[in-house]
């Protein structure tokens, strides 16, 4: 499995404070962006898996919209995700 319970705990930790802070929206972020990556890796692989390739799509939408969120809530707080997770430019 690609993201363990021990690699969640971690991102919750990183940007949440604790272990248990997994519905924070950084944390939300940052575990969809280790999917998202993992997702990437297989794509590259099987080009023609077009299930994968829509949940990836699905995936990056709903990060969207959640860094959406987040910017509007906290700015100081997306500019810390998005450096952090090398997301935006």
């Amino acid at each position: 499995m690609y993201l363990t319970p021990e690699k969640t705990r971690e991102l919750a930790i990183r940007f949440g404070g604790n272990e248990k802070n997994t519905g924070d929206t950084s944390v939300q972020i940052a575990i969809l962006t280790e999917r998202i990556l993992h997702l990437t890796d297989y794509m590259k692989e099987n080009k023609k898996d077009f299930s994968a390739k829509r949940s990836l799509l699905t995936m990056v939408n709903k990060r969207k919209r959640l860094l959406k969120y987040l910017k509007r809530e906290d700015y100081d707080k997306y500019l810390d995700v998005t450096k952090q997770l090398n997301i935006r430019r």
